[in-house]
């Protein structure tokens, strides 16, 4: 796999991790910072590309991280970068609703073409993912005229008023931020691993009961929008057991509902298809995308039926900075990129490197309770050996062994005892093994 980063795509520890500059920079950054904002491995990067990241001690770590999914291309990405040097030479900012530029509304084209489905489409473009779902909602409220919000266990989405009330989890994300949005009801996920009776009956049992709770207790007629991620992220990369996304299209479509996906984490080739609703087959009414976007620039997008987008009153969307030149330019290198690189089928081959790997390690450590994920979104659930009870304590040492040998690692899940893997698209080979081999290692030292 070419990177072509100028970095050498080698893992290098020439310090500790974190190192003493890092350690000088972590000091400077706790007197600045509020201490609310936490730092997952406190090195500070200094350059990064491919599959490295180099820290302010020369160390250069493996990146199983891409910043939450955001680097998918690769950090510096020669195609970014060579559009957003001509931009930034051009104009920086002129405010789209104010007097507009071409990229902005490539991007949009490039956003209605390549979103799941056939209908007539229309894009805007926001600043992150948290403003993506709640300008969806806001869009499926105005279009439908009701006011209820379906979201489910488990689900993670942004840190606004709003999109914290459609998040599930407590702690860090709402703990004493509230009161928070009315009309928003929280439904079963289709958890495989942990649904009650089983795997097999996942699918169908969760699309019941959480149709029969909307009847119940809020009313399909005033439901205005599902939304679900197809893959949940912070939750833990869950996966719904296959056939229950169909079923709540199905049960939306029949009673006037917005079926809105939240892509922010899955889209952009990260799951081996451009987005991850296509592996069902799923067309939603509304896609809401962020992180892949444009490479490291904040953008975000709500693409979506026509008819929904139109809906609004004019001034009713929009923001200062949405749709920033500069991230715009971001964005069309990036989707050059996943074509010319061919990143979706690239993807799909970290997870038939990873995937066997992974579930060899399961069968050797009865602390691994699941492994899961698609194309490069995967993941390894923790638990107590011989139950399902979650081990987030085994999570922290596992990830604090990668760390000290120089891979980034992240944790995500509803009970801290999840390790997920986000590798850029772009890593060598070479790195990816060597990565799971600290992955290994560190299980076998626990």
């Amino acid at each position: 796999m070419t990177t072509h980063s100028r970095l050498p795509q080698e893992r290098h520890l020439a310090t500790e991790i974190p190192g003493p500059r890092s350690r000088e920079l972590l000091a400077r950054k706790q007197a600045a910072v509020p201490g609310g904002i936490g730092t997952t491995l406190p090195v500070f990067v200094t350059r990064a590309g491919g599959g490295i990241v180099q820290d302010a001690d020369g160390n250069s770590l493996i990146d199983f991280g891409s910043g939450i999914a955001v680097t998918s291309v690769g950090n510096a990405a020669p195609r970014v970068v060579e559009r957003v040097r001509r931009q930034v030479e051009e104009f920086t900012h002129t405010c789209f609703m104010v007097t507009p530029y071409e990229s902005y509304v490539q991007v949009c084209e490039k956003l209605n073409e390549l979103t799941p489905g056939d209908h007539e489409k229309r894009s805007f473009l926001v600043n992150s993912g948290a403003e993506a779902v709640e300008n969806a909602v806001k869009i499926a409220r105005h279009a439908t005229g009701r006011q209820a919000v379906v979201v489910f266990d488990h689900g993670y989405h942004g840190r606004t008023l709003l999109t914290m009330t459609l998040t599930a989890k407590n702690l860090p994300y709402k703990h004493r931020f509230g009161p928070f949005a009315p009309e928003v009801y929280r439904m079963p996920m289709a958890y495989p691993y942990r649904w009650p009776t089983g795997p097999e009956r996942c699918a169908e049992e969760a699309a019941a009961q959480t149709i029969d709770a909307i009847e119940k207790q809020i009313g399909a007629e005033n439901v205005a929008a599902v939304v679900i991620e197809p893959i949940q992220g912070e939750g833990g990369f869950i996966e719904p057991a296959r056939g229950f996304l169909p079923r709540i299209l199905e049960f939306c479509r029949a009673n006037g509902i917005v079926f809105i996906a939240d892509e922010v984490q899955t889209g952009f080739a990260r799951t081996g298809k451009m987005f991850a609703c296509e592996d069902e087959g799923i067309v939603p009414d509304l896609v809401c995308t962020a992180k892949g976007i444009a490479g490291g620039l904040p953008l975000a997008a709500v693409t979506g039926r026509a008819e929904l987008m139109d809906a609004v009153h004019v001034g009713g969307l929009g923001g200062t900075y949405g749709g920033n030149p500069l991230a715009c330019e971001a964005a069309l290198g990036v989707l050059e990129t996943i074509e010319a690189e061919r990143l979706v089928e690239r993807a799909e081959h970290i997870g038939s490197v990873m995937l066997p790997r992974l579930r060899a390690l399961a069968e050797r450590h009865d602390v691994i309770g699941d492994v899961r994920g698609r194309g490069a979104m995967i993941a390894i659930e923790l638990v107590e050996p011989g139950t399902k009870k979650p081990n987030p304590a085994v999570t922290a040492e596992v990830v604090r062994r990668c760390h000290a040998q120089g891979l980034v690692v992240l944790t995500a899940g509803t009970y801290g005892n999840v390790l997920r893997f986000l590798p850029p698209l772009v890593i060598p080979d070479h790195l990816l093994e060597e990565g799971l081999g600290i992955l290994e290692k560190a299980f076998s030292e626990i």
